[in-house]
């Protein structure tokens, strides 16, 4: 049984700054999931959450197992990948967006955003914590930069929630969805520490958060209808084909080569851009606050971008 397990030396202490193929993945992650914020709009309709989701991940899995087939890439694993792979599934392409989703039934988004922005903070966290890796002092000055910056962006929508049983609801639904995603790029670096290619972990995560949600689908005794209406259709490609396969091989090739707490600045980003484009689209005026704000998140990523590349781990 081919495994394409193998070991990875240890990386030099020193590395370089960002290479031109990181900073061309940060930009394809940070187009293909800040677009999706609009195609994620377009899937609210009559099919239940649990089933769009559902649909996205059965659908980028056999893009996946394509592009696994025509590549080369292994299809079989022992049991202990597939648990790997399973948790994965669980934190990345399922647990995670069904967190966000329901968390939005109870936060405007502008809250919603700030929330996600802290992933950068918990994969700093989560790193020192779980793998022992080092705080940077310079991305955790990025990262507390990019949150705050966020918050002021989004602060007449954070001023005007009334914090109620339904936002704390909705609170705690946005901190698991985050906690979720931070975990499975703790798990994604493992994965990549291992030597198992992405496309390979891709495509078994995505079918096991295929599985999972249709699970939850089924528990909720939900219909697996589609909406053939073409803004649902065609919204339902971009998040599985841009969203999913190309945005989730491109930050994970990302977090192997640069770690998770550089990479996942990227997550501060995705609202700062999904503004611009709300700007030219649907006339979003900017004020103070939000213009402090845009200086904070571009200082951090600055910071973020233009520092030493992170040793990585046997």
């Amino acid at each position: 049984m081919n495994t394409q397990i193998q070991t990875i030396p240890r990386a030099r202490s020193t590395q370089l700054i960002l290479t031109r193929g990181d900073l061309g993945l940060y930009a394809v992650t940070v187009f293909a999931w800040t677009t999706s914020w609009i195609a994620l709009k377009l899937q609210v309709g009559p099919v239940p959450v649990e089933v769009s989701v559902f649909w996205r991940f059965v659908i980028a899995a056999v893009c996946m197992l394509g592009w696994a087939l025509a590549t080369g890439r292994a299809t079989r694993f022992g049991w202990r990948d597939h648990l790997r792979f399973a948790l994965l599934g669980a934190c990345l392409f399922s647990v995670n967006y069904y967190c966000f989703y329901h968390g939005g039934k109870h936060l405007a988004s502008g809250l919603l955003a700030v929330i996600f922005s802290l992933a950068s903070v918990f994969n700093l966290l989560m790193g020192a914590a779980l793998i022992r890796e080092r705080i940077d002092g310079r991305l955790a000055l990025a990262a507390l930069m990019g949150c705050a910056g966020i918050a002021l962006m989004f602060w007449p929508e954070i001023v005007k929630t009334e914090f109620d049983r339904h936002a704390l609801i909705g609170l705690a639904f946005g901190v698991a969805g985050t906690l979720c995603f931070c975990a499975g790029n703790m798990l994604s670096g493992s994965n990549q520490r291992r030597g198992l290619s992405v496309v390979s972990a891709n495509l078994w995560g995505m079918i096991y958060g295929a599985v999972f949600m249709g699970a939850i689908a089924l528990l909720g005794e939900r219909d697996f209808h589609i909406d053939w209406a073409p803004a649902y259709v065609l919204s339902l490609l971009w998040l599985a084909i841009i969203a999913s396969v190309i945005a989730f091989a491109s930050y994970i090739t990302l977090l192997g080569r640069i770690g998770a707490a550089r990479a996942g600045y990227a997550t501060v980003m995705f609202p700062v851009i999904a503004l611009a484009i709300s700007t030219v689209v649907e006339g979003y005026e900017w004020t103070l606050a939000a213009l402090l704000g845009l200086i904070a998140v571009l200082a951090g990523n600055l910071i973020v971008l233009t520092g030493r590349r992170e040793a990585s781990r046997p």
